[in-house]
């Protein structure tokens, strides 16, 4: 079954307020985890994002299309990062994010739908 683990934060706080030897632990155990679940075959597709101040949200207002900078949520934190897996159970998905949480602060799991649902 597939899943999207999505890692929440703010990339700008988190430089500013956590030690150098933290952010390269964090580094280094993302870096692990792919390889783990690379290894194991779960791995389907992972990836960081820059910052939410990067961001662009486009918007249909009006018959017209407008764009402003930054994300859409109101808030400090947004998605940074996140990872497809391809695991046996939902146990499996809620032992990976387990593990991500001691770095992330809030993980999303959802199932990854191969088709829209029935109407």
């Amino acid at each position: 079954m597939k899943y999207m683990i999505m890692m929440f934060g703010d990339g700008t706080s988190l430089m500013a307020t956590r030690s150098e030897e933290w952010i390269g632990e964090m580094i280094g155990f993302m870096t692990r985890l792919d390889e783990e679940l690379r290894d194991s075959g779960e791995l389907v597709f992972q990836a960081g994002l820059a910052d939410g101040s990067a961001a662009k949200t486009f918007r249909a207002e009006g018959g017209t299309v407008t764009a402003t900078d930054g994300p859409f949520a109101e808030a400090k934190e947004s998605l940074i990062g996140y990872w497809i897996v391809d695991v046996a159970d939902e146990a499996r998905v809620a032992a990976i994010a387990s593990r991500i949480v001691e770095y992330a602060g809030v993980v999303e799991v959802r199932p990854v739908m191969d088709a829209p649902p029935e109407m």
